[in-house]
This record gives structure tokens, C-alpha cells and sequence, in this order.
């Protein structure tokens, strides 16, 4: 093999590699691309100051757009569902979501693909908004990651617990990651001065619980 057959080999497994990531590089480059853009523009970079309160007040989910709220175009009720999760409150809010989608992501990808794990980040990421808008009556907004994130958690709950019980082991290794997440919640809602959407976390692991669930029932 000549060199330059080598280096084409190189770079056509390479470029492999980057198409079977491609999933988890896409919605991880766009978190972090609108977070830097926006402190850019806060701190005078590009742009205006006033970049993030317009990114929050057209793309951040308000449940009370679902009541009575008049959007400020017309599909903002419905894109809102989607776009909160795009958007963060700072740097450590994205770092810190973006750790966890490192260390989420490629266990569920391992599991059912690239595809699958985008369905149930972006049904995990609706049902989070959703369960914000049911469980709370908040007039503030909602942004981040963590409802799709929690949905990741979810699927991966869901089958640590299926792989139990086919086989017969006991449930409590499960029951203890449950107990840890929510010990979680609770650690953090304190240290923020309940400024924690809990609602979005409970109900993304929910609707990652349960998208795991209708994939196994689907094969």
C-alpha cells in the first residue's frame, strides 16, 4: 500500500467515525454554538446586549404562552416545546449540561443508535416542556438541555431495569440510581434557592422512560 493509499484510508476512516457521531456532535455544536454567540454579545463582542433577553423571550419555553399569553409569532407555542433546549442561562449551565450529554450520550447511542437516540432526546426534550407547564405555574421562562438530558437518563434506567428482570437479578441497583437523581434535584433545588425547574427533570426522565419503553415493545 503506497502512502497515499494509506493517508486516504486514514481519512475515509476518519471521516467514518465523525458520521457515526454525527447525532450527538449536532445537538451538542448547537447548544454550544448559541451560548457562545450570546455571551459574545454580552459582552459587547458582536452584535447587541440585547441578543439573550430576545433569545429568551422568542425561543425559551413560557407556559404561559399555553393560557392566555400572546406569542410573539405565531408558531412560538409549539417551536417553543423544542427551542428552550437549544438555549442555556450561562457558561457552567451549558458546561455542565454538555458533561452530562458526553457521558449520557454514547451509552444510549451504544444501545439503540444514533437515530433512536435522537428521537428520544427530542421526545424527552417536548415532554420535559410539557411537564413544566402541567406540574408548575410559573410566569418565569425555562432553557436548557436538562429535560432531554434527564429523558437520556431516563431510557437508561429503563433498561438497566428490563436487563434485571429478564434475568432475574434484584432491582434495588436500579432503584438506587432513581434515589440518586432525585437526591440530586433535591441537593441542588436547595443550593439555588428552588430557582430549579424539577418539573422539566421529572418529566424528561418520565418520557425518556417511557420512549425506551415503546422502542423495546417496537423491537
Amino acid at each position: 500500500m503506497t502512502p497515499e493509499t494509506r493517508s486516504s484510508s486514514s481519512v475515509c476512516t476518519y471521516l467514518g467515525h465523525l458520521r457515526s457521531w454525527t447525532v450527538l456532535l449536532l445537538l451538542a455544536g448547537l447548544c454550544c454554538v448559541v451560548e457562545l454567540v450570546l455571551m459574545s454579545a454580552d459582552l459587547g463582542f458582536i452584535g447587541s446586549t440585547r441578543w439573550r433577553g430576545l433569545a429568551y423571550q422568542n425561543g425559551a419555553f413560557w407556559a404561559g404562552l399555553l393560557d392566555d399569553w400572546r406569542p410573539n409569532y405565531v408558531a412560538q407555542p409549539w417551536l417553543m416545546f423544542l427551542s428552550y433546549s437549544f438555549l442555556h442561562g450561562g457558561l457552567s449551565h451549558l458546561a455542565g449540561n454538555m458533561l452530562i450529554l458526553v457521558f449520557l450520550g454514547p451509552a444510549v447511542q451504544a444501545r439503540v443508535g444514533q437515530w433512536k437516540l435522537l428521537a428520544i432526546y427530542v421526545l424527552s426534550a417536548i415532554g420535559g416542556a410539557a411537564g413544566f407547564a402541567l406540574l408548575g405555574n410559573n410566569p418565569q421562562p425555562v432553557v436548557g438541555a436538562s429535560g432531554a438530558l434527564f429523558g437520556l437518563a431516563g431510557a437508561l434506567v429503563f433498561w438497566e431495569f428490563a436487563d434485571h428482570r429478564r434475568e432475574g437479578r434484584g432491582l434495588w441497583p436500579v432503584a438506587s440510581i432513581v434515589l440518586v437523581l432525585i437526591a440530586m434535584n433535591v441537593i441542588f433545588w436547595v443550593l439555588l434557592e428552588g430557582v430549579l425547574a424539577w418539573q422539566t427533570h421529572l418529566a424528561g426522565f418520565v418520557s425518556g422512560w417511557l420512549a425506551a419503553w415503546m422502542l423495546k415493545r417496537s423491537g
